[in-house]
């Protein structure tokens, strides 16, 4: 049986969703795993980093929320080795207000993906940028979260409230949800406040830390132009050998 495993912070730009797809073709190309990323983030971004058109998609997550089809009309099977996909694009923004409006929206998630968890290793979720009703659908149904954030203060401020998140969620709806890793993206070891909040994370949240930070690479930060995953645009890079340094790392843990 697969394992759940969302990628979500409140804060926008910190790499969520640049760490979603990277891991997520990493374990599915170097780990030899079936993956599938479902697209939870009106924007679409991980549809499109892996080259997907968005204005061309039948059928996506927002379809599967609202019951317009099912979680496996909506699967897309990738160019990339294991890898398939539950794309999004900014329809999806309309069911935010939807969910409240449905009498039971605590099981639309669950039951959407039971159908198909036998079928993959992992299913990673990329959340929006917000604690709204999408993330904690997302956190309600997944195993595990990883919580990519910036070495910046404001990054340091937010994740007391997302902690206090996964604690509701925990009390809630989800009381075996646990905290897979705080990953350090955009890392610059030559700031000095990246020093100071690294010393902060690890006198609080030391044990959470994943071992390799990513750094801030021009490599990583193009290849979603090009509609890729950074293990397949710069496969020996100092990027792609982050990410699947944390791709390891994230399978021993979960």
């Amino acid at each position: 049986m697969g394992k759940i495993v969302c990628f979500s912070n409140q804060k926008g730009g910190v790499g969520k969703t640049t760490s979603c797809v990277n891991i997520s073709a990493q374990i599915a190309n170097k780990g030899n795993k079936k993956v599938l990323m479902i697209d939870m983030d009106p924007q679409g971004n991980a549809t499109s980093g892996l080259g997907l058109p968005k204005s061309k998609i039948k059928n996506t997550i927002y379809d599967v929320i609202i019951g317009r089809c099912d979680v496996k009309d909506a699967i897309i099977k990738t160019k990339f080795k294991n890898l398939s996909v539950v794309p999004a694009n900014i329809d999806l923004a309309g069911a935010e207000l939807e969910l409240y409006d449905l009498e039971d929206t605590t099981d639309f998630a669950k039951l959407a993906l039971e159908s198909v968890k036998d079928d993959y290793d992992y299913i990673f979720i990329d959340c929006p940028p917000s604690l709204g009703m999408l993330t904690v659908k997302a956190l309600s149904v997944s195993d595990g979260v990883v919580i990519p954030m910036q070495c910046e203060f404001y990054s340091l401020e937010g994740m007391s409230q997302l902690f206090n998140t996964i604690k509701k969620i925990r009390t809630l709806y989800n009381p075996t949800l646990q905290i897979v890793g705080i990953l350090l993206t955009m890392y610059n070891a030559r700031l000095t406040l990246t020093g100071q909040v690294v010393a902060e994370l690890k006198k609080y949240y030391a044990d959470k830390l994943f071992k390799v930070p990513i750094s801030r690479t021009v490599r990583i930060s193009e290849a979603p132009g090009y509609g890729e995953p950074i293990c397949y645009h710069d496969p020996y890079g100092k990027g792609s050998l982050e990410y699947a340094a944390v791709a390891k790392e994230l399978m021993l843990r979960i």
